[in-house]
């Protein structure tokens, strides 16, 4: 159970970090990664697996 809870927490961790990091960048830069704006938070659940 609290592997779980453990787990969990460190996936919501790297989705926050993936989140904000995706977030600050600029539309271009974003474009330059093949990134929408409104796709950022599809990136983040991602890498959180």
């Amino acid at each position: 159970m609290i592997d779980t809870v453990v787990r969990k927490f460190n996936n919501w961790k790297r989705f926050r970090q993936t989140y904000d990091e995706l977030s600050s960048l600029s539309n271009r830069e974003l474009n330059d990664l093949g990134i929408a704006r409104a796709d950022i938070s599809r990136y983040a659940r991602m890498s959180a697996r």
